[in-house]
């Protein structure tokens, strides 16, 4: 039995996850998933590939808005109004809409990070498209790269690991949901599954940058993981690929445990 081992939120893109017993799909992805982003003074969104420091920030959901850590310090950030200024911010190739979530939140990423930069929040009525090739029926994602959740099972990872000198957690790859119970990569072959009631369609591979490398504990770098990976897991185009983007319809619930079926 194939089943759901861990579900994973990043309520700040290429910040620290947080991980949940259960989870409310949305049209965005995983609820409160990557909703907020950090930009720079051109208002592109920055994250772990050019500031691996972003790794030791961490980021949870409150009932107002976000609290932002770093080491023993802390900062509350409401949720924007939708008075505050707006700002159209670039993410990869997409420029949408956002709400500045203020000068506080900006300085005090800006002193943790190094550089001058600002936190920004997507909207609810906010409609950044997935990718047309891979996309059915218009669905939309957050500030995610480009599908609104990423699937990798144990067992690729304990696959990884065996010819890894020093073994990785789950958590260098950034999932927002793990599977247990199939073997190793056999999330490559499946087209559509079903789990906790909701269907998703496997869109496409993920292709693997540099943040794999960055120990999300220390934000130090280590080249064997995609070395390793590259080893066995470059495809013909030369991208390599590890874990699973997923799209779907409709909304829902999931749950750790739930059974992941396989449709096609």
């Amino acid at each position: 039995m194939i089943s759901v081992s861990a579900l994973t939120i990043y309520p700040v893109k290429s910040l620290g996850g947080v991980q949940l017993q259960s989870v409310h799909l949305d049209r965005f992805g995983f609820a409160g998933d990557r909703r907020w982003m950090v930009v720079n003074e051109n208002h592109r969104f920055l994250s772990q590939r050019e500031l691996a420091a972003m790794a030791l920030i961490t980021a949870e959901l409150t009932h107002s808005g976000l609290r932002l850590g770093s080491g023993k310090q802390s900062l509350l950030v409401s949720q924007p109004q939708a008075s505050a200024p707006s700002l159209r911010v670039q993410v990869w190739e997409d420029s949408v809409v956002a709400l500045d979530a203020g000068s506080e939140a900006a300085e005090w990423l800006s002193e943790r990070l190094g550089r001058s930069c600002k936190l920004v929040y997507m909207t609810e009525d906010v409609h950044r498209y997935v990718d047309g090739l891979y996309a059915r029926e218009g669905e939309t994602v957050s500030f995610a790269d480009g599908f609104p959740v990423l699937l990798i099972s144990q067992a690729s990872l304990d696959d990884l690991n065996s010819r890894l000198d020093t073994p990785v957690p789950m958590n260098r790859f950034r999932p927002n949901l793990v599977v247990q119970g199939c073997e190793a990569f056999a999330e490559d072959n499946w087209r559509r599954v079903r789990i906790g009631g909701v269907e998703f369609t496997v869109a496409k591979p993920c292709s693997r940058c540099v943040m794999p490398s960055i120990d999300q504990v220390t934000a130090t770098k280590n080249s064997e993981v995609l070395q390793v990976l590259a080893g066995y897991r470059r495809a013909d185009d030369r991208q390599v690929y590890f874990g699973q983007n997923l799209v779907y319809s409709g909304i829902g619930e999931l749950s750790v445990g739930d059974t992941l079926e396989i449709l096609k």
